[in-house]
């Protein structure tokens, strides 16, 4: 609903218009009346230079159900990190101008918490910015989920680029560099906190778009995480798919893509200079969590640290009765995980969980 007409149409081209034509005539309708704002507030970001004393984002990155999202959220309760909205996901090209006069009516929109895994959402919940950039170019894993028929190569092409011109790959910077810098104009005096698993492959191609960025990994219980992912795309699938999903390999896709994702990482990471670059176990955080982001200050040389201890015990002492998602996890399920990522299990030092 936030993409504009020329993303628009090139993913219908592409992917083939799927099974629920009066949705796509919304969409296209809605970019059609939004296009003047769009191009409107385009112009005006082009023209608008960023604060001399703008400081490079500071990336959290981790596979989809590593805890990302709990860290994130945590971490964005600092006054000195600014992040992506709801409104800036849903309207990235008009955010700044259309989205502030509509969002009183927008906010009462949202839902009242993610369907995959019961986190609230409240207007001004911490998001990815992964939906946002499927709204302004072609390259996005989401594109997979919206049109399934083509799962796999968008899945490849929004991961890891593969199949992918030089030219689609510079349209997709030259996005992530917009809507960033839409997001730092909003918050001339934030740090930009943002957080995407996708960017787990792509820490160097990051850094090559901000040589000072820092970047932040956490890792989970690769048992787990393979499980979890399960959960969320089947649960993504029943929300977004604008076509047929079953026949989508899906476990197949998550045991060959995380290790590629992880180990991807982990080459792009091993000359990083320790300030840079910090690597959190998802289970010793939620332990301890403010051991753990007090490390994770000092080795990223982030000031403010006692300033924002309070807020971040707060937030804390606030989620002490969430619920997890609780999951089961057959012997064939254990195998199987064993089977293709024992060198990380390995590495990280984990056992496989009780049958059932």
């Amino acid at each position: 609903m936030g993409a504009n007409l020329k993303t628009l149409t090139a993913l219908l081209r592409q992917n083939g218009p799927g099974r629920y034509p009066v949705h796509l005539s919304i969409i296209l309708g809605t970019a059609l009346l939004r296009w003047p704002f769009s191009t409107y507030e385009r112009w005006q970001v082009a023209r608008s230079p960023l604060p001399e004393q703008t400081k490079s984002p500071i990336f959290i990155v981790g596979h989809w159900r590593s805890g990302t999202t709990f860290l994130h959220s945590v971490l964005c309760q600092s006054p000195q990190f600014a992040y992506t909205s709801p409104l800036a996901v849903g309207l990235p090209w008009d955010f700044l101008t259309l989205g502030n006069g509509l969002q009183p009516i927008l906010e009462r929109a949202l839902p009242k918490d993610r369907f995959i895994d019961r986190v609230p959402v409240n207007p001004d919940s911490p998001q990815e910015d992964e939906i946002a950039l499927a709204s302004m170019q072609l390259l996005s894993f989401y594109h997979g989920l919206y049109f399934p028929q083509r799962f796999t190569q968008n899945f490849n092409a929004g991961i890891f680029f593969e199949g992918c011109s030089e030219l689609e790959i510079e349209r997709w910077q030259q996005a992530m560099v917009h809507f960033c810098k839409k997001l730092q104009l909003q918050n001339p005096d934030q740090q930009l906190l943002i957080k995407n698993p996708v960017y787990t492959a792509r820490v160097q191609r990051l850094r090559q778009l901000w040589p000072d960025a820092k970047f932040i990994h956490i890792y989970r219980n690769p048992y787990v995480v393979f499980r979890s992912t399960l959960n969320f795309y089947a649960k993504l699938f029943r929300e977004l798919s604008l076509q047929p999903f079953e026949h989508v390999p899906v476990e197949e896709i998550v045991l060959e893509s995380y290790p590629k994702m992880i180990n991807q990482l982990l080459q792009d990471t091993e000359s990083l200079p320790k300030k840079d670059f910090i690597a959190l176990q998802f289970e010793t955080f939620e332990a301890q969590p403010i051991e753990q982001l007090s490390q994770v200050y000092e080795q990223l040389e982030l000031a403010g640290w006692e300033d924002d201890l309070p807020a971040f015990q707060r937030y804390l002492d606030s989620q002490k009765h969430y619920q997890k998602n609780q999951y089961s996890f057959p012997k064939e399920m254990i195998e199987q995980v064993s089977d293709r990522w024992q060198p990380l299990i390995d590495r990280w030092g984990y056992e496989p969980p009780t049958c059932s």
